[in-house]
């Protein structure tokens, strides 16, 4: 019996795969997760219009976030790495962090080399977005809320389409 070297010996019981990395695996394909993914709220999607985001604004808030990989430590791209993942110049994606910062979605943080004190790449603190998604939520959660309620309720038997409320005036109003 030959033994691949992923599978774990036969005196092992493996439990259970882990569930999140296989599901995306097998709707992207191993090779392209391998390279990695960023977790991004899919309300910050849903509430582009409602934050006041035009698309560019929004890919560049989803660059940022692909440099977010632990909450203590803030995303600090160089404009020359979002330039070339964008195909934008530096220009246009300071343009874009100014008109961010602006809406009160991101705060630059200017870094400085501890040496020779020259200017680093900028740190870009999120957390005002999060803030905003965060209060934005609940209007969400509450319109989410109804449509499940909705479909359940379509689901059962002896459903009839409840009746539109019309306003009747009366005579001489």
């Amino acid at each position: 019996m030959s033994v691949k070297q992923n599978d774990p010996p036969d005196n092992v019981v493996q439990l259970r795969a882990p569930k999140a990395s296989k599901a995306s695996e097998r709707k992207w394909g191993k090779e392209v997760m391998d390279l990695g993914f960023c977790i991004v709220p899919s309300l910050l999607l849903r509430a582009q219009q409602r934050l006041g985001l035009n698309p560019t604004q929004l890919v560049v808030l989803m660059q940022l976030c692909d440099f977010w990989w632990d909450e203590a430590r803030k995303p600090y791209p160089s404009k020359e790495k979002l330039s070339d993942r964008l195909g934008l110049s530096t220009r246009q994606i300071q343009r874009v962090i100014a008109e961010l910062e602006t809406a009160g979605l991101v705060k630059r943080i200017q870094r400085h080399h501890a040496g020779h004190g020259g200017k680093l790449s900028n740190i870009y603190d999120l957390s005002e977005l999060v803030a905003k998604l965060k209060k934005l939520e609940p209007d969400f959660r509450d319109v989410e809320d109804e449509v499940k309620k909705a479909r359940k309720s379509v689901a059962k038997r002896n459903y009839r389409k409840p009746k539109p409320k019309t306003s009747y005036k009366k005579a001489g109003a």
